[in-house]
């Protein structure tokens, strides 16, 4: 069984299906697919018992982030919950790449979020160069670069980024403008009603 879908599928599905966007609030504030629920990696497990009860009544599940490493992380931690989902290869990216419509949240045009590996990408960046710089006045803060450098080959060798996970709890990763109360989230999950564009 696949644990994965295209954008054609997805685009030209008839069946009842249901998007999750597991990117931070402030991305799926900036372009999401039409009709999808921003369910931030970092609150999947909240949705799970509103999730079991959408697969009773629904369709499939399709889980979509930025390129596809969230979202196939996502699938297979519903997995693992009993929920069936399949990861939209490619994310986002992929979707406006290939002329699909990408809707944004109200109020998201005044302060658009970055993506997530955007993010890591400063964040590691800055860190490697903060430690070689240190070096100058602390001998051996140097090691912070190989730290950093370290945990980049392992989130490449494993396919998970610990940097994503702690930005990902950040004030602004976690609330953007035009977000819907999780809540009612929740309530529109259980209920098989989209978020508002």
């Amino acid at each position: 069984m696949s644990t994965s879908t295209t954008v054609a599928e997805l685009a030209s599905s008839t069946a009842d299906t249901t998007v999750l966007d597991v990117r931070t609030p402030a991305e799926y504030a900036s372009g999401h697919i039409p009709g999808s629920y921003s369910v931030p990696l970092a609150r999947l497990d909240d949705a799970v018992p509103a999730l079991s009860e959408l697969q009773s009544t629904a369709g499939s599940l399709v889980v979509a982030c930025a390129t596809g490493a969230r979202s196939a992380d996502a699938v297979g931690r519903l997995a693992a919950a009993g929920i069936t989902a399949v990861s939209l290869t490619g994310g986002t990216v992929e979707w406006a790449r290939t002329g699909e419509e990408l809707v944004r949240s109200e109020g998201a045009a005044a302060r658009p979020g970055w993506a997530m590996d955007r993010q890591v990408r400063l964040a590691a960046g800055s860190l490697v160069v903060l430690g070689l710089l240190l070096d100058f006045l602390l001998p051996g803060a140097r090691y912070l670069s190989l730290a950093v450098g370290g945990g980049l080959v392992f989130s490449a060798l494993t396919n998970t980024c610990g940097m994503a996970v702690l930005l990902s709890r950040l004030p602004y990763n976690r609330t953007s403008p035009g977000d819907t109360d999780w809540a009612e989230t929740l309530e529109r999950l259980r209920a098989g009603r989209s978020e508002a564009g």
